[in-house]
């Protein structure tokens, strides 16, 4: 008997370029058990929508997996009920939109044109490593209360952390470098963490160690430690290289990075739902069934690992016509790209909010964008998806 389709799937494959497989999947089996990355993989709307929004029959715990195994359990991502709700009355607060439309410009802004008064002159630039990522995480850092952090050290963090959140395969070399960083950041932090236990502020980590105690009292920090990890890892990956991804899309259709560049205002926003639509920069939300079950005509045991794989569920034919094409003119409706249910990302309107900000004061300054001759930009990643680099030089 031949191997299945799921069976024949690689990590390789998948990190090089997991949209023609998902293709495949969404046709042929859109809930397949994939060997390779040891999860069933739900790559249509329906099924993934199903996976993450049915906490009674999937369930955010998954005892092994690449998160807690690296990070501490519980996270934000792998609880539910009564431990999640408290962790998101600790984080949400400052990430609400109504919140974030208060701070977000007098935060991000400065952060922006400190970068981009460095790359005027250059007349070329790597967008990625010189731009996207340092205003990222320095925007990130400010608003959890790590404004004393410099951008290689929380971009070193990103990149180690992003190592362990993936390691599906257990490779012993990727958990080592993972451990090392979380080791660091305990070790780091713990100066801010007294601070801010003492003085609290208005920061999110002030928020999660403080937000709903009593009588003075402090959230302990292994309670928010481990979602800590989480919020430095998704806080760049959303914003950062979302930002880069939807860049590279414009750079790879200049008509209309043109229509951008001419009307901003109105633009902007479209481009950025439809660029983080065509590359979702997370690509997953991971669960664990409850009980035996069937989905999508494949039959699921209980506790079995199952991702609800949203960079797929952006690319459903059945919802969006002609998928790969990127049109900012699409008419989308809603997409996955910060999940689905109660796991929904807290920081769905800090990252958006970021995006706009450094994209149009990026184009703004910049308008003359092009990538430079010769270069192919090459995006990898299945689970985190973005350009390596982006090289691009301007008039």
């Amino acid at each position: 008997m031949g191997a299945t389709l799921g069976e024949r799937i690689t990590a390789a494959e998948l990190e090089a370029d997991p949209y023609p497989i998902y293709e495949r999947l969404r046709a042929e089996a859109p809930v397949a058990w994939v060997p390779a990355v040891n999860m069933w993989l739900a790559t249509s709307w329906e099924a993934a929508a199903r996976v993450a929004s049915e906490p009674e029959l999937f369930a955010a715990d998954m005892p092994g997996s690449p998160i807690d195994r690296s990070f501490g359990s519980p996270t934000i991502l792998t609880c539910d009920g009564e431990p999640h709700r408290e962790l998101r009355r600790a984080v949400d607060p400052k990430l609400r939109p109504h919140a974030v439309e208060e701070y977000i410009d007098e935060l991000v802004t400065p952060i922006v044109d400190a970068r981009l008064d460095r790359l005027h002159a250059a007349g070329e630039a790597e967008l990625m490593a010189d731009f996207f990522e340092p205003v990222s995480v320095l925007s990130l850092g400010a608003v959890l209360g790590l404004a004393e952090l410099d951008a290689d050290t929380l971009r070193r963090w990103f990149a180690a952390l992003a190592d362990g959140a993936t390691n599906f395969e257990r490779d012993r070399a990727k958990q080592a470098v993972s451990d090392a960083a979380c080791a660091e950041i305990d070790r780091r932090l713990e100066p801010v963490l007294e601070r801010l236990e003492r003085e609290p502020d208005e920061s999110t980590i002030a928020h999660m160690l403080h937000a709903g105690m009593d009588g003075g009292e402090t959230r302990p920090r292994q309670a928010i430690m481990p979602s800590l990890k989480v919020i430095l890892l998704g806080g760049m990956q959303e914003p950062g290289h979302g930002a880069g991804s939807v860049l590279y899309a414009l750079l790879r259709h200049p008509e209309q990075l043109a229509e951008v560049v001419a009307d901003p205002e109105r633009l902007v926003a479209p481009a950025i739902e439809e660029g983080m639509r065509w590359v979702a920069p997370i690509g997953t939300q991971g669960r664990r069934t409850t009980r035996a079950l069937e989905l999508a005509g494949a039959n699921l045991p209980a506790d079995a690992p199952v991702a609800a794989v949203i960079a797929s569920a952006n690319r459903d034919e059945a919802r969006f016509p002609e998928p790969d094409r990127f049109d900012i003119h699409r008419d989308r409706g809603r997409v996955a790209t910060f999940g689905f249910g109660r796991h929904f990302c807290s920081g769905h309107a800090f990252a958006r909010a970021q995006e706009g900000i450094a994209l149009r004061r990026l184009l703004a300054q910049l308008p003359a964008l092009e990538l430079v001759a010769g270069e192919r930009p090459e995006l990898r990643g299945w689970e985190f998806r973005a350009p390596r680099s982006l090289r691009v030089r301007w008039a």
